[in-house]
């Protein structure tokens, strides 16, 4: 049975570019602190890609610190700035990183979105305490529906305020363009995985002149922000997919836009299928679905028995058992939700494996609970 993969928002495949380009250095062991010829080889190789990566994001490359992810860019975000000042404004909606960084080491304040996950950059400021407020955080675009948000409005108000805010990217970056410099935010989390790069490694942006305490301390390595031995073939893979995009992102997003519009169409044409978030402004490659009647668990196992691959908008597919914080705050059903997403890889061909297994997948399990019923 051929196998469609069309859960690109939780990983992409490195491709194919990023394979051939980390190869050479998976076994070549120098310390890119030393200054030996081999330590500057790989010293040379980090910096390379620190430039593909800047250019990408609309950054200068010292902005640039790369990391572990996005989830430990996130972490290191919250950390260094609650330093001082301990209240974090955190939208409903934000990815748990985000969430549960800024539990962990600020005193948060939620504020809440509307039914399309979006939230409203006046309430968002309104929840700034002058004096207190220590970070704003603002993701770019939604995680399970895709949904933009008014990301520029609200860095706008926040540099106004003379509060920092960090901008979670990792869902657009990728997708759409993201220019670093223009927006004007303080800190701006990615992650190399999300877009065809390695797993492992990702950048927190970090505006010039701003200086934070580090998350990982024991050594100079990233200008003293970062310690420990740099992921040399990670780094190296991340900039050859930013390489890539540069050139491609306009053509990728376009692609994507189209065969999530097929996804959608063809989950929609089942009665009692409906979409979340806003189907207009939101990220090319994802498509977020409710399901009535059924389980999103038992939606995704008999896609999965089916060949294809896919993610539910309720955690309780992963680890946790609770629906989703996203959904929940939009006010839709929290645990029937679908959500579908594309990537560099995807073809046609796993579009229509989609749009002729999903009908017959909602009908079976309709079926099945209407006779237990």
């Amino acid at each position: 049975m051929a196998r469609h993969y069309l859960d690109h928002a939780s990983t992409s495949p490195a491709r194919p570019e990023v394979v051939e380009a980390m190869l050479p250095w998976l076994s070549f062991a120098a310390d890119p602190g030393r200054v030996h010829t081999d330590g500057r080889q790989s010293r040379g190789a980090i910096e390379g890609a620190r430039e593909e990566v800047a250019a990408l994001l609309g950054a200068r490359p010292r902005e640039v610190v790369f990391t572990g992810g996005a989830t430990e860019a996130i972490v290191a975000a919250v950390w260094g700035a609650t330093e001082q000042r301990r209240h974090v404004v955190v939208p409903a909606v934000e990815h748990s990183a985000v969430r549960d960084a800024s539990a962990a080491f600020g005193d948060v304040n939620e504020v809440g979105v509307d039914g399309q996950g979006r939230m409203d950059p006046a309430e968002v400021l309104a929840a700034v305490r002058p004096g207190e407020t220590g970070l704003v955080h603002v993701q770019w675009a939604n995680h399970e529906v895709g949904t933009l948000q008014p990301v520029a409005e609200v860095v706008a108000g926040c540099r106004e305020r003379g509060v920092l805010v960090h901008v979670d990217a990792a869902c657009a970056a990728g997708h759409l363009p993201v220019d670093f410099g223009a927006l004007g935010a303080d800190l701006l989390s990615v992650s190399a995985h999300k877009l065809g790069g390695p797993q492992g490694v990702g950048a927190l942006l970090v505006r010039r002149g701003l200086r934070l305490r580090p998350l990982l301390v024991g050594g100079e390595q990233e200008r003293s922000r970062r310690a420990g031995m740099e992921n040399v073939a990670g780094i190296v893979g991340f900039g050859a997919a930013a390489a890539t995009l540069t050139s491609a992102l306009d053509h990728e997003a376009a692609g994507a836009r189209a065969r999530t519009d097929a996804l959608i169409a063809a989950a929609t044409a089942v009665d009692g299928v409906v979409t979340y978030g806003d189907p207009v402004d939101r990220v090319p490659h994802i498509a977020c679905l409710g399901v009535a009647g059924v389980e999103a668990e038992a939606v995704l196992l008999g896609l999965d028995q089916a060949g294809i691959a896919a993610h539910s908008g309720s955690a309780c597919s992963s680890e946790s058992l609770e629906p989703s914080p996203v959904l929940a705050a939009m006010g839709v059903e929290a645990e029937r939700s679908l959500r579908v997403s594309v990537g560099w890889s995807t073809t046609d061909d796993d579009v229509d494996g989609f749009r002729v297994a999903f009908p017959g997948v909602v009908s079976r399990l309709r079926s099945l609970r209407s006779v237990s019923e």
